[in-house]
């Protein structure tokens, strides 16, 4: 089974702030699920965003 994260555990293992996670999540630029009214991040695709984050910096 996957990993599911929620918003705060995204936010604390990616040092991000609660707004910049929710503005990721709704741009789908790191994918979600939803189960009931909570969304969860697969670890997964946490990961894969935050790798993004380097492979662009090195095409720049």
């Amino acid at each position: 089974m996957a990993a599911l994260l929620t918003i705060r555990n995204f936010c604390d293992e990616y040092n991000v702030s609660r707004s910049t996670a929710y503005r990721l999540r709704d741009s789908g630029a790191v994918p979600h699920v939803h189960i009931g009214r909570a969304a969860r991040i697969r670890r997964e695709d946490a990961e894969r965003w935050y790798q993004s984050l380097f492979d662009e910096a090195a095409n720049d």
